[in-house]
């Protein structure tokens, strides 16, 4: 897992497309919710959701998109661990390219997502995003850009 502030997404040229690049600098808590396809192997997608406690959280993960997560509104926890180390639930959904696992996420390491910061999140990494932070939870506007190619 990437992460960084967002004024420093430029940085990251040699490995995040410069339309993605240049779709995430057009972002603002305005921009209207739903699919974004960026092209043939990129799309974006926007929503709104509440974060949940973390006692409901569940690792997941991608085999053939990574993501770059980006919060426009709120903030939340994303928890992550190396997929080697968890046990999948056996049952990989092709059509949403996820996978869950078994594991409780309770004790891993994490990151917050404020709006000032990305995460890039390869597909050997399973992640627990939308969890609610020491704030409690929260609305929150999230982006998640899906690449299919990645270096």
């Amino acid at each position: 897992m990437i992460t960084d502030n967002i004024e420093n997404i430029d940085l990251y040229n040699s490995i995040i497309p410069n339309e993605v690049i240049k779709f995430i600098k057009n972002l603002n808590q305005n921009t209207e919710l739903g699919k974004y396809q960026i092209n043939e192997n990129i799309y974006a997608n926007i929503e709104m959701y509440n974060t949940k406690p973390i006692q409901e959280g569940k690792f997941e993960s991608h085999k053939q998109y990574c993501d770059i997560q980006i919060l426009l509104k709120g903030e939340e926890y994303i928890l992550y661990q190396p997929t080697k180390n968890l046990k999948n639930s056996g049952v990989y959904r092709q059509e949403k390219d996820i996978m869950f696992y078994l594991d409780k996420i309770e004790g891993s390491p994490f990151v917050k997502l404020d709006g000032t910061n990305f995460a890039l999140i390869y597909p050997h990494e399973a992640h627990a995003p939308q969890i609610a932070t020491n704030e409690g939870e929260q609305n929150v506007i999230k982006v998640v850009v899906k690449i299919k190619e990645i270096a």
